[in-house]
């Protein structure tokens, strides 16, 4: 599965959710994205999951939008949760609840992260 297909295969509002995120993430991983143990995983290493930087994952309520070294990032918003193993997310319900100029921040650090 690739991850159009992934995106494609979504309920309408997580789809336009993931939708939105994919533009910011390829804008700054262009390239990068797989489906890596089930969902869509940016990384900058030679295989998916390697140097890993961001994933996107659909739940029934929300999609997660997620980076490995998450807790690394400087959020000023606080919007970033903590996770396992110095990871950090944000559980999106809304396409409006995107922030492009704030993910694209986190973003750009996350890859500054594994470069």
């Amino acid at each position: 599965m690739t991850v159009t297909e992934y995106v494609e295969k979504l309920p309408a509002t997580q789809r336009e959710i993931a939708e939105r995120l994919l533009g910011l993430i390829e804008t700054a991983l262009p390239g990068r994205g797989a489906v890596w143990h089930g969902h869509p995983v940016w990384s900058l290493g030679p295989a998916p999951g390697k140097q890993a930087v961001c994933l996107v994952k659909a739940y029934p309520k929300h999609v997660t939008f997620g980076f490995w070294r998450g807790q690394e990032i400087t959020d000023p918003s606080g919007r970033l949760q903590p996770g396992a193993r110095g990871m950090a997310s944000v559980k999106l319900r809304e396409p409006a609840e995107i922030d492009d100029e704030l993910f694209a921040n986190w973003l750009e650090q996350a890859a500054g992260l594994e470069s």
